[in-house]
C-alpha cells in the first residue's frame, strides 16, 4: 500500500514537472504577443498622427495593383483643389451621415443586418482606413483591424482630412486612384473642374469601379448618378456637408 502511494506521488510529481515548461512557454508567448500588439498599436497610432499632416504613401492594395498592372494612375490633390461637387456627391453616395458619426454609422449597420447583410454599411472613414492601412477582402481579421483603427483615425484626423485622404486613395477604375486621376481618365479635365453631373457619375462608380464606367454609363448608372446628384444638393442644403466645407 505504501509502495503504491509512493508511485502515485511520484507520477503526480512527474506530471507537474512536465507541465512547468509548457506553462512557461505559454506565458512567454502570451507576454510577447501582448508586447507585439502594443508595438503594432503604437506604430499605427504614430502613422495616423503623421498622416494628419503628411499625405500617406501607397497602401497595400494600391501597391499590389501597381505590381499586377505594371503601374497605376494617381496624383494627390488637396481638397481645396477638387471641385466642391465631388466631395458632396461622394458623401451623398457612400456615407450621407459622414458628418454625424464617429467612424461607424450604427443606423446603416442595423439596416444592413435587418436586410441579411445584402447591403454594405462601411463608412467613408472605414474605407479610408482600409485603403491606407490594410488590405482588401472580406476576412474577419481585416474587419477587426478596421474596427480598431477607424476610431483612432477619427480621433486624430479632421473630417476634411478624412475626406481628402479618401478622395485620393479611392479606386475609380482599374488602376485609377484618386479624384485627379479619375477626372482626367474619364473626362479629360482636372478634378477642380468637374461638373455636378461628372462628379455624380464618379461617385456612382465607387462601389464597383472595375465593372462601372463614368464615361460610358449604363442606363442604371445614369439613374444612380441622378439620385446621387439630388442627394448632393440635399446634404448641402440640410447641413450634412458642413463638416468638410467649413
Amino acid at each position: 500500500m505504501v509502495a503504491r502511494a509512493g508511485k502515485k506521488a511520484a507520477a503526480r510529481k512527474t506530471r507537474k514537472t512536465r507541465r512547468r515548461p509548457l506553462r512557461a512557454a505559454l506565458r512567454f508567448v502570451w507576454r510577447w504577443a501582448w508586447r507585439g500588439a502594443a508595438v503594432a498599436f503604437a506604430l499605427v497610432a504614430g502613422l495616423a498622427l503623421l498622416f494628419a499632416l503628411v499625405n500617406p504613401p501607397r497602401g497595400i492594395y494600391m501597391q499590389a495593383e501597381a505590381f499586377r498592372l505594371g503601374g497605376i494612375s494617381r496624383d494627390w490633390v488637396a481638397l481645396e483643389d477638387i471641385s466642391a461637387h465631388l466631395p458632396r456627391a461622394v458623401v451623398a453616395a457612400e456615407d450621407a451621415n459622414f458628418c454625424l458619426h464617429w467612424g461607424f454609422d450604427m443606423a446603416a449597420i442595423r439596416e444592413a443586418i435587418a436586410e441579411g447583410g445584402r447591403r454594405g454599411a462601411s463608412t467613408i472613414s472605414q474605407q479610408a482606413v482600409k485603403n491606407v492601412f490594410l488590405w482588401h477582402g472580406r476576412s474577419w481579421p481585416r474587419k477587426a483591424l478596421e474596427a480598431l483603427i477607424t476610431p483612432l483615425a477619427e480621433a486624430v484626423w479632421t473630417k476634411r482630412r478624412m475626406l481628402e485622404i479618401y478622395l485620393n486613395v479611392a479606386e475609380f477604375d482599374e488602376g485609377v486612384f484618386g479624384a485627379e486621376a479619375a477626372a482626367r481618365h474619364y473626362f479629360g479635365v482636372a478634378a477642380a473642374n468637374l461638373t455636378l453631373t461628372q462628379s455624380a457619375r464618379l461617385a456612382a462608380v465607387l462601389p464597383d469601379p472595375k465593372n462601372r464606367s463614368a464615361a460610358r454609363p449604363s442606363a442604371w448608372l445614369r439613374q444612380r448618378a441622378a439620385a446621387v446628384r439630388s442627394g448632393a444638393e440635399t446634404i448641402r442644403a440640410d447641413g450634412r456637408a458642413a463638416c468638410f466645407e467649413s
